[in-house]
């Protein structure tokens, strides 16, 4: 949130939206409306509500409204949808960015004072664009909690004040810094993994590609010991065939891909580079073992599944699910309704596994 309290309007949009969460399946139903299916799967019940509820009370969308506008917007809908969960320990601080400090939270949970834990350095979505350290707030108390590490959520520079390759560095930074101040942040050097969702999907595998290339001629260069990638952005120079079922109508649309895209590049070319397309990168092998979780009904599955594939054809440890009834961006919606708390629970218990021994989640299929 852009400010401490509320607006009136928020917490009576939270208070309706969990209300309705938590109406009997047939009442979802019967005011969502019928079963909405697409690509031989059926979109989730509570999902297709809280849809509808949106297509109702729509107003101006981010991607039409000045920029700060539309960043206000996505706090404040980050704050209606999420719920604090409670962890043992919350602080903000500063890491070392790629040019200049750059604001952090860490996250640790209970029953954990002065231990050492494995961390999960976590970049927000947004689209590069949009997003903070409060709209990732609810997933980082979710998997701090669940998963028993602690989370290093990360404020990156966002374009288009820093276009390209600006938040990729400081991704990579805010790890590096994560590895040279273990000891102040009380973790394990040796047990730090990246994770993100959409964009910061994309930043966490990024990360990890990047600096698995470097220790190819730098053994000793720090490498992330898992990923954990939420619906990521692998790929802005094709639109997969996900673009053409999910397009319009399912929350993230192609439209508002196109204006991410356009304020993260100051170049369309830029749109190949490994770093901006991971799904590109020519040698995927050696890179961390990871954790993929799409959405059925997401623009962004396809690509994120394919860069999945790659990377297990590479001989990389990874873990898949689908979500098929979900929509893109839901694991932030924490206090309503269960489809994000379900996914985030197995995602946590992904990354239980994968930071503690680095052995990913078997696939959990779906498809």
């Amino acid at each position: 949130m852009t400010s401490s309290t509320p607006h009136l309007t928020d917490r009576v949009a939270r208070a309706v939206l969990r209300t309705l969460a938590a109406l009997p399946r047939p009442v979802q139903r019967l005011i969502g409306g019928r079963p909405l299916r697409i690509d031989g799967a059926e979109l989730d019940t509570e999902v297709q509500l809280g849809l509808r509820l949106m297509t109702l009370a729509a107003g101006t969308t981010f991607e039409k409204l000045p920029l700060p506008q539309g960043r206000e917007q996505i706090d404040r809908e980050a704050w209606i949808v999420g719920a604090a969960t409670e962890v043992g320990d919350v602080r903000d601080l500063s890491v070392d960015g790629a040019d200049g400090p750059i604001p952090a939270r860490l996250y640790r949970p209970h029953h954990q004072p002065g231990a050492r834990l494995p961390l999960l350095v976590y970049f927000h979505g947004g689209g590069f664009v949009l997003g903070g350290l409060g709209a990732a707030d609810s997933v980082s108390r979710f998997l701090a909690a669940n998963a028993g590490v602690a989370v290093l959520s990360v404020d990156y520079r966002l374009a288009p004040e820093h276009p390209f390759p600006a938040g990729v560095n400081d991704a990579v930074a805010a790890f590096d810094h994560a590895v040279t101040h273990a000891d102040e942040l009380g973790i394990d050097p040796g047990a730090i993994g990246v994770g993100g969702e959409s964009a910061g999907g994309n930043l966490a595998a990024v990360v990890s590609l990047a600096t698995t290339n470097e220790a190819r001629t730098r053994p000793e260069r720090p490498v992330p010991c898992f990923q954990l990638l939420f619906m990521p952005v692998t790929d802005l120079s094709t639109k997969h065939r996900s673009y053409e079922l999910f397009g319009d109508g399912l929350f993230l649309t192609e439209a508002q891909m196109d204006w991410y895209r356009d304020h993260y590049l100051t170049d369309p070319a830029l749109a190949v580079d490994p770093l901006v397309s991971p799904l590109l990168a020519e040698d995927l092998s050696g890179l961390p073992p990871a954790y993929v979780a799409t959405a059925g009904f997401d623009v962004l599955r396809d690509e994120g599944e394919a860069y999945a594939r790659r990377m297990r054809a590479a001989g990389v440890a990874v873990g898949t699910r689908r979500h098929r009834g979900i929509v893109h961006g839901l694991v932030n919606a924490t206090g309503v309704g269960h489809a994000a708390t379900t996914a985030l629970a197995e995602a946590a218990g992904a990354l239980q596994l994968g930071l503690r021994s680095s052995v990913p989640a078997t696939d959990g299929g779906g498809r």
